[in-house]
């Protein structure tokens, strides 16, 4: 029998709220820069999908077998206010229908984001239409990415990226190579500025570029944080991180949930 007496009431974990990522095995990114923007009382449970680099488009849809085993290993019995999946490019290669149903199967009614969803509802949120895209990705990739979002409704002015097909090398982009190549491809009329991948450090660039080209910046890890929180109706205070985090959703753009 134990000994101690517990004098104190137990704390509640999370009282901001507590969000779920599905990360790939492969990401080094995602998990330090999403708790990197969250407010206080806000917490982030991770569990890893199965994956494999190079990033190709087959690659990408060939972790829709392992999402719901992974959703599944989030705090069982307990469950999550919000779940994200946190890969761009394998949103559009799976589908947001699709990842949706896988992640229910493990976590029934909670609401869904990914960077896809989450991206569009903040360029909605600040009336962006007209969008310039960088990404770390290769040409086909990119492709499949531009397709995405013309079927939404947007028109892509420019869009190019590094040719990487690594995650690690994806983490590795210096800061200072992401805020080079967007003032570089960023078109004299687009609305908005987005900057794909859940594996590259673009958070960190966004307030130095919305300072420099005076342009809305929305990058996916950013994005997702944002679309998290207002999905959960936590109106915390973030900054450091763009405009973003001033505005809110569009009634009716939610995303799916």
């Amino acid at each position: 029998m134990p000994g101690l007496r517990l004098r104190y009431e137990l704390e509640e974990v999370a009282p901001g709220g507590r969000i779920g990522l599905i990360a790939l095995a492969t990401d080094y990114n995602s998990e330090t820069d999403l708790r990197r923007m969250l407010p206080a009382g806000v917490e982030l449970f991770t569990n890893r999908v199965l994956n494999a680099n190079p990033v190709t488009v087959e690659n990408l849809r060939a972790m829709s077998g392992d999402i719901t085993r992974a959703a599944a290993g989030i705090l069982p019995g307990q469950g999550v206010d919000v779940m994200i999946y946190g890969c761009t490019s394998g949103t559009v290669a799976i589908g947001e229908d699709l990842l949706e149903t896988l992640i229910h199967q493990a976590q029934p009614g909670v609401a869904c984001t990914n960077p896809i969803a989450a991206v569009e509802a903040a360029l909605r949120a600040g009336g962006a239409q007209r969008i310039s895209v960088l990404t770390p990705y290769t040409q086909s990739v990119n492709d499949l990415l531009a397709a995405g979002f013309r079927e939404r409704g947007f028109e892509i002015l420019t869009i190019d990226g590094f040719g990487l097909d690594r995650d690690i090398d994806m983490t590795g982009l210096p800061v200072a190579a992401i805020e080079e190549a967007a003032r570089q491809i960023r078109h004299p009329d687009a609305e908005a500025l987005f900057i794909s991948c859940t594996a590259i450090r673009a958070a960190q660039a966004v307030e130095a570029l919305e300072r420099d080209l005076d342009t809305p910046v929305v990058t996916s890890n950013q994005a997702l944080v944002w679309h998290s929180l207002r999905l959960m109706k936590n109106d915390s205070p973030v900054t450091g991180f763009g405009r973003l985090f001033a505005l809110q959703m569009e009634n009716n753009v939610e995303g799916p949930d």
